[in-house]
C-alpha cells in the first residue's frame, strides 16, 4: 500500500513561514535583502516570492513573537531554524544584508559564511563556497 502511495505523490519545498511581530515589516526587510517582490501583504501574514515562483518565505504575525537567542542560551528562545543564502561575493553581500537592516552576528563559525540575523531576530547565513 504505500509503494503505491508513494508513486502518486509529488512533493516539492515550495515555501518557509518565519514568525515574527510584524509580517509586513519583515516582508518589506527580505524584499529589499533578497530583491524579490512581495506577493502577499496583510496583517496577519505577508510573503517574498524568488523570481523563479520555485520559493515563498511567507512572515507571520505572532503577537506574543519572542526573537531567538543566537547562540543558544538555556532557558532563552531558540532558534528552530535559519535561512542559507549562497552569494557571489560574501563582503558585497553583508554590506548589503547590513544596508538592508541586518546585524552581524558576533559568533561566526566558518571563513566562508556570515551570520546574521533580520530586524526579528532571526539568524540566516550567507554562504560563499566559491
Amino acid at each position: 500500500m504505500e509503494q503505491k502511495f508513494r508513486e502518486k505523490l509529488t512533493m516539492q519545498f515550495d515555501s518557509v513561514v518565519l514568525d515574527c511581530l510584524v509580517a509586513h515589516d519583515l516582508a518589506q526587510f527580505y524584499s529589499r535583502l533578497l530583491n524579490w517582490p512581495i506577493t502577499h501583504d496583510k496583517a496577519e501574514f505577508a510573503a517574498v516570492r524568488s523570481p523563479s515562483d520555485s520559493v515563498t518565505i511567507f512572515f507571520q504575525t505572532e503577537p506574543d513573537y519572542e526573537p531567538p537567542v543566537w547562540p543558544t542560551k538555556k532557558g532563552s528562545p531558540q532558534m528552530m531554524a535559519h535561512l542559507d543564502f549562497s552569494v557571489s561575493n560574501l563582503d558585497d553581500a553583508v554590506k548589503h544584508a547590513l544596508a538592508c537592516g541586518a546585524v552581524l552576528s558576533d559568533v561566526q563559525y566558518l571563513d566562508t559564511c556570515r551570520i546574521c540575523l533580520d530586524p526579528a531576530g532571526h539568524p540566516f547565513c550567507l554562504c560563499c563556497w566559491e
